[in-house]
């Protein structure tokens, strides 16, 4: 690698760093005779953990980072002073390449700003993602980013080389979006989505048909909404996620808490830092959307319609819901295990599954992984004291389990540490 394609680098991976919808591949691809790598089931990228507990890294790049948008909230925007890069479509290939043969990363996650127009740009990402498969048939992981605006035909054929697509959304209301980024619309978002919907489910139809039929972005789309630069309440933020999932291609929102990159811009709120557990919650309410039955007018709505920041939105949703408790591990169904906090998916699965053969009391219930602190409070069960949501009422209950608060210790004592060494 020469200085001037480490610097395209270095220039070109920092801008990429603000874009986090590039978490799972969801997908195989396995290798063929003559081909390189392979892509391996379900696992996570871009320094995310695998189900079997291995990190996985990714290639996170832009193609380039000049763009002839002038949004806000992005620090690639054209009016903005900052080092700029365009790497060729033969050194993005090759840099690819040499990094996967060297055990660096598993896959490629492209962007780019957008130069000249969509098309223009979007055809140059998808030579990338055509040379790597056709030329180097490289078959490990490729996420690439669908430029909004872009034609259906760019759309469809970059979605025969790639393993995943997303279109971000970015702001989740029109309103707010042309307040911030005046030449953009959701329209021009919308459409590309729908492109790799249409492509996913005719794919599919033409698999069924003919085993060996090429496969169309077989891991999915996603998108990505920033959290905290515009004045959209959680409930607005979680009502077009819903909308989303229920497209049947759509695998997952992300949520970026905004970062202050262009202070200047007095469109922006002032942030010291991005709003993290807001973040954190807004991901722990997606995931009760998918996984766990909830609707959104469960956990936000229009006299609270934004999440408690204090506690997670399930215990929150269970503290606003007494009625309901405590429910009885021996009798209760699968979906009412689902809502009581501390039982997750898989616990509730072996607890339906367990208590046909013999009764259920605590220490069964920690070894399947149930979290007790705060399930003790919402069940009945042997073993366990009866003091439940009844007895020490929401309040009480919230107070117990709210995390303690840290106390200031006086930098001028002398503190010794008598624990234990590993």
């Amino acid at each position: 690698m020469n200085e001037q394609v480490l610097h395209k680098l270095k220039v070109l991976a920092e801008s990429a760093k603000y874009d986090v919808s590039c978490a799972s591949s969801g997908t195989v691809r396995r290798n063929t005779k003559g081909g390189v790598g392979n892509t391996v089931g379900g696992v996570g990228i871009c320094h995310s953990f695998a189900e079997d507990g291995r990190c996985i890294s990714l290639l996170k790049i832009m193609l380039t980072n000049y763009c002839i948008y002038d949004c806000a909230y992005c620090i690639n925007r054209v009016s903005n002073d900052i080092p700029r890069a365009t790497l060729s479509v033969t050194e993005l290939v090759e840099l690819t390449m040499e990094f996967y043969r060297r055990n660096y990363i598993e896959g490629l996650f492209l962007s780019s700003g957008v130069v000249r127009n969509p098309d223009y740009t979007m055809e140059r990402l998808v030579r990338v993602a055509k040379d790597l498969r056709v030329k180097h048939r490289f078959n490990g992981y490729i996420h690439l980013k669908s430029i909004p605006g872009a034609s259906q035909e760019l759309v469809h054929e970059a979605g025969l080389y790639a393993d995943r697509m997303s279109v971000n959304l970015e702001i989740p209301t029109e309103r707010n979006l042309k307040l911030l980024a005046p030449e953009k619309d959701h329209r021009s978002v919308y459409l590309p989505m729908k492109y790799i919907q249409q492509g996913v489910l005719e794919s599919a139809e033409e698999r069924k048909l003919h085993r060996h039929a090429p496969r169309f972005v077989p891991a999915g789309q996603s998108t990505q909404m920033i959290v905290g630069a515009t004045d959209e309440t959680d409930k607005d933020i979680l009502s077009v996620s819903s909308t989303l999932y229920r497209q049947p291609t759509m695998k997952r929102v992300y949520y970026s808490g905004y970062v202050a990159v262009n202070t200047y811009d007095k469109r922006l709120p002032l942030l010291k830092q991005p709003p993290l557990v807001r973040e954190n919650r807004l991901y722990q309410a997606d995931w009760l959307l998918r996984y766990y039955q909830f609707r959104v007018d469960e956990l936000v709505d229009d006299a609270s319609p934004h999440l408690d920041m204090e506690i997670d939105p399930k215990l929150a949703w269970a503290l606003k819901h007494p009625e309901l408790f405590p429910v009885d591990i021996q009798s209760a169904d699968y979906e009412m295990l689902l809502r009581v906090p501390g039982i997750g998916v898989k616990s509730a699965k072996m607890i339906v599954m367990s208590r046909r053969f013999s009764r259920i009391g605590f220490y069964e219930l920690k070894q399947m992984g149930a979290v007790m602190k705060k399930a003790r409070f919402f069940i009945t069960c042997r073993e366990l004291p009866d003091k439940t949501i009844h007895e020490l009422g929401p309040a009480g209950v919230r107070r117990l389990l709210l995390p303690k608060p840290k106390r200031k210790e006086d930098e001028r004592q002398l503190t010794l540490d008598f624990s234990p060494l590993d």
